[in-house]
């Protein structure tokens, strides 16, 4: 513990952000580094309690009072050696994480809790300006071959820990590029792209192979893969998105989120999406369907792309600007949240729920209309009553819908392979992370359902050594040549 008085004198300080004005004219990181000597204050904040909360919140158990003691101490070599120790992506994390661990922290119980989540994209950032994080290739090989199947946080993961193992690694991705969601889904100004390439080449340098571009059940079958490979991991996420069935949802303008935001990160990509299928909100009146973290996003998203106003509707009621006396430390905090999109403007709209759209004679939405919602509670079940009289309606020439992802795709890979799916739609798994299918295992939101990245990197690294179990007992093994003896 390297100051123990830290967290009483220190307050928590907010990572500096770059001006709004400045920061809606581009797609660059919004946030900044802290001046020099305020990251080691916040590091000093750290308790080093006797039972760290942050350690069980956190999926990855990433080990915080260490790196922040570290920190302090201006050892930070060794603090980028305990962050990899549990957490192969800490700059992905750092930037995307809603830090549950934060939520936990024990000074959190009457003071605001320390600033992990910024203390550990510093970490990393320094361990990369100083050029300490290289390219480890495996000492030795297993020639056993795995193919894992998605290339998001879950299927890095376990790869980087499959190929660390020494086993050959190839990441098949239907996309155009590797990274999954990180690449498309997520906006260039939470995650500029060139922090996923950085740590894609070192994966590629350490000996994965990518296959972008790669439908794997179209371009390549399942029995090839199964014949091609000694074990197959499926990491495709959970991408099929939430609709709104309601009358007037097939008019023109009406688009899921991921869709949009998928064309904005091709665009700042260098890529030019052709203008019959383009989506644009510059000029146009916006309505965000869905109030977490995507329609954040969106929100982000369509102000940088000029748009005339925006409001962002939300079913739930406003969350308490404190702990509820029903959310107690150190369950995850459910309380009233600016991102920095909220603080670049838009309107936030509580407690309503859409009823129908209606258009123009060219089939092209117009309006949003919808009532306002009560939440009622019976039978132990909880649930939205309209509240009488209260229809309303709203201007809206582009509507997104971000009201999550109800599971994976059907695909035909699925269908081939003859995995079995849950209640939930999800892929079904034993504890050994295998799935019905001998030799197939799954991880991240596909068999979890859609969740944190911090879970997709924990279940990757998890069913990475599963797997590596797996094959060790496997009698099996390739050559180099790739034949069987």
């Amino acid at each position: 513990m390297g100051r123990p008085t830290g967290f009483l004198d220190y307050p928590r300080a907010k990572a500096p952000a770059r001006p709004v004005a400045e920061r809606l004219g581009d797609y660059h990181h919004v946030d900044t580094a802290y001046p020099d000597g305020e990251i080691a204050r916040q590091a000093a904040r750290c308790m080093d309690c006797g039972v760290p909360f942050c350690h069980s919140a956190c999926p990855l158990g990433n080990l915080v009072p260490e790196w922040n003691d570290l920190v302090y101490r201006d050892h930070w070599r060794a603090a980028i050696e305990r962050l990899h120790h549990t957490n192969n992506f800490p700059e992905f994390t750092g930037l995307l994480c809603p830090a549950p661990c934060e939520g936990s922290c024990v000074l959190g119980i009457n003071r605001e809790p320390v600033s992990i989540k910024t203390v550990e994209r510093t970490i990393v950032d320094r361990a990369f300006e100083e050029g300490w994080i290289v390219p480890e290739a495996p000492a030795r090989r297993t020639w056993k071959k795995v193919a894992v199947v998605g290339s998001g946080p879950a299927g890095l993961a376990a790869a980087a820990q499959l190929n660390r193992a020494g086993h050959s690694v190839t990441v098949y991705e239907k996309a155009d590029r590797i990274g999954g969601l990180l690449r498309y889904g997520i906006p260039e100004f939470k995650l500029e792209k060139r922090v996923l390439d950085r740590r894609l080449d070192l994966l590629s340098a350490e000996g994965v192979v990518f296959r972008p571009g790669t439908d794997v059940g179209v371009d390549v079958s399942a029995a090839e893969l199964r014949r091609s490979f000694d074990a197959v991991m499926l990491a495709g996420g959970a991408r099929q998105p939430r609709d709104l069935p309601v009358p007037g949802r097939d008019l023109a303008g009406i688009h899921f989120a991921l869709d949009f935001l998928t064309q904005q990160n091709r665009r700042c990509q260098g890529d030019t999406v052709v203008d019959g299928g383009s989506i644009s909100a510059a000029g146009k009146h916006v309505i965000i369907v869905g109030g977490g973290d995507t329609g954040a996003d969106c929100l982000g998203t369509v102000l940088r792309q000029g748009c005339a106003s925006v409001r962002q509707l939300e079913i739930l009621p406003r969350p308490p600007a404190t702990r509820a006396a029903d959310n107690p430390w150190p369950l995850w905090p459910h309380v009233f949240r600016v991102s920095s999109a909220h603080e670049e403007g838009g309107e936030r709209v509580y407690e309503v729920q859409t009823t129908h759209f209606s258009g123009d004679q060219a089939g092209h939405v117009t309006r949003l209309h919808g009532r306002r919602v009560a939440r009622a509670v019976g039978d132990g079940r909880s649930g939205f009553e309209p509240v009488a009289c209260s229809e309303f309606e709203m201007r809206a020439d582009l509507v997104l819908l971000a009201m999550g992802f109800t599971g994976p795709a059907r695909s035909r890979l699925l269908e081939d392979l003859g995995v079995r799916m849950t209640e939930r739609g999800t892929v079904a798994r034993d504890d050994q992370w295998m799935t019905n299918v001998p030799g197939v295992f799954t991880a991240g939101d596909m068999q979890r359902g859609q969740s944190l990245i911090v879970w997709a990197i924990a279940d990757g690294r998890h069913a990475a050594r599963a797997v590596d179990t797996w094959l060790a007992a496997e009698p099996a093994a390739r050559t180099p040549s790739g034949a069987r003896v």
